[in-house]
């Protein structure tokens, strides 16, 4: 009998133990799955992620901390952007793991003394994240032990009107962001869904979009001897067609 107690403490044990790792694992949301939803303070006052920003898409970044020189860069690049993002329906929201005091001093010295390629007196006015518990960075799988137990990666997450993870970045924390390549990768999804069309390697507005394959060896057949004009098919399964810039979001 005292063998079997024993031996079911152990198990319990182990129980806990892997219970504990599996709380503490970094669990990322994926394509196609809702964006974990928080509430937070911001610099902009308090949100509730994602239903404030319902019709929208919302693109949220986060930086390892503040007074860092990449991360400055950075936000100094997405607030000059930010009128690109807003004509192509785009909220912006940072996040990094410090109080909002923080946020602001820092904020305050972007827009007061510094400059970077050209970009002078910056002021940030979309929402940057107090996260010094870690809550919103951990629902997000943005604090990666291998990197830091502290800080969060520069992740980037590209989330639709509808509440749903639609594509996500990681860069480690030694290395800036594309940002003209967030861009053109948000304006590529808006293309895909509102023309039924996907983009090759390297699209950019105003090239060739691709039709999506055919379904069936008779809507194979007929798609290689009656398409459209302005339709060109190297082969069965891989058509593209023309797609004026005029008709891509953010161009109208």
């Amino acid at each position: 009998m005292r063998k079997f107690v024993s031996l079911l403490c152990l198990f319990l044990a182990f129980g806990f133990i892997a219970n504990v790792h599996a709380e503490d694992a970094v669990r990322i949301p994926l394509i196609g799955d809702p964006a974990p939803a928080f509430t937070a303070k911001t610099t902009q006052g308090d949100i509730n992620f994602p239903a404030d920003y319902k019709g929208k898409w919302i693109i949220l970044f986060s930086h390892p901390a503040d007074f860092t020189p990449v991360c400055t860069t950075e936000f100094m690049t997405f607030a000059t952007m930010m009128p690109e993002f807003t004509k192509l329906n785009c909220q912006l929201v940072g996040l990094s793991i410090d109080s909002i005091y923080a946020h602001i001093a820092w904020l305050r010295q972007i827009k007061e003394k510094l400059e970077f390629h050209g970009m002078k007196n910056v002021e940030v006015t979309f929402p940057l994240i107090e996260d010094i518990k870690m809550d919103v960075s951990r629902k997000y799988g943005m604090v990666q032990t291998g990197a830091s137990t502290t800080q969060a990666v520069r992740a980037v997450f590209f989330i639709d009107p509808n509440g749903i993870v639609r594509a996500l970045i990681y860069y480690p924390l030694s290395n800036g962001r594309n940002f003209a390549e967030i861009k053109r990768l948000l304006i590529a999804m808006q293309t895909s869904d509102l023309h039924k069309v996907a983009t090759p390697a390297d699209w950019q507005p105003g090239d060739d979009v691709i039709v999506p394959p055919p379904g069936s060896c008779g809507t194979a057949k007929d798609r290689v001897e009656n398409h459209d004009a302005d339709v060109t098919c190297h082969d069965w399964f891989f058509c593209t067609k023309k797609m004026p810039k005029e008709k891509i979001p953010g161009n109208k």
